[in-house]
């Protein structure tokens, strides 16, 4: 990366910032161009041609996270509350952009939140979070954790990657029908079996996995039951939601493992996905950790 596309890249992510440390202050395209210290005639393109979705649009979903995650985990405040600290005139219109983004009302959402269609509603604004991160690992980022074996549903996929999405939309359904999201203290896993390109696409292979030790109906077409092995294992955090484990997955094989001296077992390198409690608030979010499994 050069240095004009370094010093753009740092008033991008300025700009996120931000507006995480500002969500209940006016962030118009006047307040957010001056942050980024981009002229306010063409900002909102670049912001749009950046990251995928607009300047609005990501403010809106940011409050809207923040929301969410206030009514799930702090019943002190009321859904009134918390609709006028995420922007909203109103309840009503509170509510209907709720229900549009979340296909759930907020009291709905408070009493049983649908965590998979929570991760789905908010992935425009984890990928545009993940553009803007230029991640560099170190050493102390990663554990070395003997973890015990994970009984688990699977869901297999096998072919070509571009096809992952309708997999995965399958065993969210399956995993909400069986009452297993990952809100409900339960882990999600991705089990990867081959390289993420391979050399022939129809060689792509990944299994989908719940934690669970409850038994699966052989009349189940999509799901079996499996363990995903113990051990000794290197774990690396992913900082912040993603799909592309890749820059992680690069830095242990490449980086970590041959100066760490340790050799790797015959199981996959695997991911899990889980809520974990943010510090000092009553709120969750997703972090995903990369396992790479050793003797």
């Amino acid at each position: 990366m050069t240095a004009a596309q370094e010093n753009y890249w740092a008033r991008m992510r300025r700009v996120l910032a931000y507006v995480d440390a500002h969500l209940d202050d006016e962030l118009d395209l006047a307040v957010l161009s001056h942050v980024a210290v981009f002229s306010k005639f063409h900002f909102h393109r670049q912001f749009s041609a950046t990251f995928g979705l607009s300047v609005h649009r990501y403010v809106q979903l940011a409050r809207l996270k923040r929301a969410s995650q206030t009514l799930a985990w702090d019943d002190t405040q009321t859904i009134t509350a918390i609709a006028m600290d995420a922007g909203y005139d109103t309840p009503d219109a509170f509510a209907r952009a709720f229900r549009q983004r979340l296909a759930q009302s907020p009291s709905s959402f408070r009493k049983s939140p649908d965590w998979p269609s929570w991760l789905s509603a908010f992935g425009p604004l984890d990928n545009a979070r993940g553009k803007a991160m230029q991640i560099i690992f170190e050493r102390d980022d990663v554990t070395i954790l003997d973890v015990p074996d994970m009984p688990v549903a699977i869901m297999e996929h096998r072919g070509s990657r571009a096809k992952i999405k309708e997999t995965s939309e399958r065993f969210r359904a399956w995993c909400e029908a069986s009452g297993l999201s990952v809100g409900s203290g339960r882990s999600s896993f991705m089990v990867f079996r081959s390289e993420r390109e391979p050399a022939v696409p129809e060689d792509y292979s990944v299994d989908l996995c719940v934690s669970t030790d409850r038994s699966i109906s052989r009349e189940d077409e999509w799901m079996k039951a499996g363990t995903i092995p113990g051990g000794r294992c290197a774990v690396l955090r992913y900082p912040g939601n993603t799909n592309n484990l890749e820059p992680a997955a690069l830095y242990l094989y490449r980086d970590w493992l041959p100066e760490s001296g340790e050799e790797l077992r015959d199981f996959p390198i695997y991911a899990r996905r889980q809520l974990v409690p943010i510090a000092d608030i009553r709120a969750h979010e997703v972090v995903v950790d990369l396992y790479l499994p050793l003797k």
